[in-house]
């Protein structure tokens, strides 16, 4: 078989993620996609005949369902119990990512690369591999020689040696319901895929400099006076493109594109539901949570050549949370559209 860097970016790889077992994945899935569709029918159902559901039949449907959509808290592929699963708390220091891939490298694909989606952490470290080789450098000084031109200075690696000012102790619950200390691990062995510390103003600069390059190439450039952005626009809306096959537990009504969750503008029926679109990611580690949304506002195509309309325009909105399994997108969308509500009325 083939794998590509975009198979990789997108988690149709095949590669694992945490769990071994492809029977428990498989089994997981199914209960997630049988959520999926009840949910949906159900939404759709209300739209069609825009009728209220009683509230008897929500309670009953609400039981039938509420062990399946458990396993939605989170990201694709992840249940209740995969902070059980023992190579989250490995304690060994790899000294590259090449020399890290060991732990993954023998072991089977859960599935022909770009049939299926599966989240995959190892898929992104295997993905660090390629980017360590084609740079010619480690990929951790790659990516901290990003974050400088970045202006993102408090993003460092996640370092259990290194004297990191502020940085902030991570909890968990234990089995008996009481907050405690998360247990130490060293990140080395996915510093792509959740191995990096970082701060709230720090990720709003990533996310400024991304939605900057999104909306730059719309904009009429007077006099040079705008700036090119990070990255090319073309790349941007190619990251923020749905890829087909994809799914995103965190918010039903998306799809996987590119290292986002992305949602599309949609709206079938008048005066009803309304999606924006919007991208977002969480990220969830031993101790710690965190999600980074970004809302861009819908531009008039007749004012995009106007001063002092420039981009980035849009709302952004990050949570970092040194808690372990706490759901964060939807409070982030919630935030966003407050904020986008308050910035049309002016």
């Amino acid at each position: 078989v083939t794998i590509t860097t975009r198979l990789l970016v997108s988690h149709l790889s095949g590669i694992r993620h945490y769990e071994k077992d492809i029977t428990k994945v498989k089994e997981e899935k199914e209960k997630a996609n049988r959520a999926l569709k009840l949910t949906k029918s159900h939404q759709d159902k209300e739209q069609k005949e825009g009728k209220e559901i009683e509230k008897t039949d929500c309670v009953k449907r609400k039981k039938e369902h509420d062990s399946e959509t458990k396993s939605q808290n989170s990201k694709p592929g992840r249940n209740d119990k995969e902070f059980e699963q023992e190579e989250y708390y490995l304690k060994e220091k790899f000294e590259s990512v090449i020399e890290s891939l060991k732990i993954f490298k023998n072991d089977p694909l859960f599935f022909k690369p770009g049939s299926q989606f599966l989240y995959s952490t190892y898929g992104f470290t295997l993905l660090s591999a390629v980017v360590e080789r084609a740079s010619g450098q480690k990929f951790t000084d790659y990516m901290l020689k990003m974050f400088r031109d970045l202006d993102m200075l408090s993003t460092v690696l996640d370092d259990n040696e290194a004297m990191i000012y502020n940085r902030a102790r991570c909890y968990i619950y234990n089995k008996k319901g009481r907050l405690v200390n998360a247990p130490y691990v060293d990140n080395s062995y996915k510093w792509a895929g959740g191995g990096f510390l970082s701060s709230v103003g720090d990720l709003l600069k990533f996310g400024n400099a991304l939605l900057y390059s999104y909306q730059a190439g719309q904009f009429k450039n007077r006099n040079a006076k705008l700036l090119p952005g990070y990255l090319k626009p073309g790349t941007v809306a190619m990251m923020w493109t749905p890829v087909p096959k994809t799914e995103v537990s965190w918010d039903r009504d998306g799809k996987y594109a590119m290292a986002w969750a992305v949602v599309e503008k949609n709206q079938q029926y008048g005066c009803c539901r309304q999606q924006r679109h919007y991208a977002s990611h969480t990220g969830g580690a031993v101790g710690a949570s965190s999600v980074l949304l970004i809302l861009p506002e819908e531009l008039d195509p007749e004012a995009l050549g106007t001063w002092p309309v420039a981009p980035p325009r849009g709302v952004i909105v990050t949570i970092i949370c040194n808690m372990q399994s706490v759901s964060l997108n939807s409070t982030a969308l919630k935030i966003a559209r407050e904020f986008d509500k308050e910035k049309r009325a002016q």
